[in-house]
């Protein structure tokens, strides 16, 4: 029989890798966070697309619809379990819901496919609300582990 203990650790288990960094939420600090994350999954031994892709997307839209002044964005990657790495970008405008394929009324030709791309290349991603006034986009993505 399992003790309370055993079952913690069975149900809440640390990521086998974790990276995580608070970013200036500019253009830069959307670059920035592609660069890091290049060098970090190079670090871990994982390849990099489609998850380079993937940060680029979120991180640019952390800057341009979760941008709040004077306020940064954050992004974790991690490896959750082996095969799969999940990439976290949080922002503080947690009322700006991401909505796949809705484009930008005032810029239909350029804005708001970004996420299709996300849900193309992702596995599986969603948003988690909170705490106020923050919201999460997340999306994991399956690869095969190295021997």
């Amino acid at each position: 029989m399992d003790t309370l203990s055993d079952v913690n650790q069975q149900t809440v288990r640390a990521p086998l890798h974790q990276f995580s960094v608070p970013l200036s939420a500019t253009r830069r600090g959307a670059r920035l966070a592609r660069l890091l994350a290049a060098e970090q999954l190079g670090t871990w031994g994982l390849p990099l697309d489609p998850a380079r892709l993937v940060i680029a997307e979120l991180a640019a839209n952390a800057v341009l619809h979760g941008r709040v002044p004077g306020r940064s964005f954050r992004l974790t990657l991690s490896v959750v379990r082996p095969g799969t790495l999940r990439v976290e970008v949080a922002d503080t405008r947690g009322e700006h819901l991401p909505v796949p394929g809705r484009a930008d009324a005032e810029a239909p030709a350029e804005s708001g496919y970004g996420l299709l791309l996300v849900e193309e290349l992702a596995d599986r991603w969603g948003v988690r609300c909170g705490p106020v006034p923050c919201k999460t986009v997340w999306a994991e993505m399956d690869f095969a582990p190295c021997p």
